[in-house]
């Protein structure tokens, strides 16, 4: 018969040495979790980065409509100014940086930059979200003679 043990004596508290598999793999979890913890963060930023290229996309495309058709209001006598220097001051309204050109046959197209912010602004080398627009009078974009949309004289 063997004697009764005190509390702790012979039992293993971790630490090298041989004996049973399970010593080996104590914190093995931890290493789990941290790198589960690493892959969820990763796609975290991925998803905001993506977003923020997404709405910086959406505002440079508000801004080149809107601007085209401010440009466009003056090319039709609606407003008055020069097309292209109205259609500066709504790009810089909606923080945004752009070209803007009246073609022959009335129409004013616009191009709109605006910086992507958020954490993939460094990885995409500080390149803006782009977009274009168009704009003047209907009976130009459609091919359809101005006398019939505006009516006899």
């Amino acid at each position: 018969m063997t004697p009764p043990r005190a509390a702790g004596e012979g039992e293993r508290t971790g630490g090298r040495g041989g004996g049973g598999g399970a010593d080996r793999d104590t914190g093995s979890g931890g290493v789990l979790l941290l790198g589960v913890v690493a892959v969820v963060l990763a796609l975290a930023v991925a998803v905001v980065g993506l977003g923020a290229a997404v709405a910086a996309r959406h505002r440079a495309q508000s801004a080149a409509d809107l601007a085209a058709l401010a440009g466009a209001d003056v090319v039709l006598g609606r407003a008055p100014g020069e097309a292209c220097e109205r259609a500066a001051r709504v790009l810089r309204a909606h923080g945004a940086t752009g070209g803007c050109a009246v073609a022959a046959d009335g129409s004013v197209r616009v191009d709109a930059r605006v910086p992507v912010g958020g954490p993939v602004a460094g990885l995409l080398g500080g390149a803006p979200a782009r977009a274009a627009a168009r704009a003047g009078s209907a009976a130009v974009h459609a091919g359809t003679p101005r006398a019939a949309v505006d009516g006899p004289s």
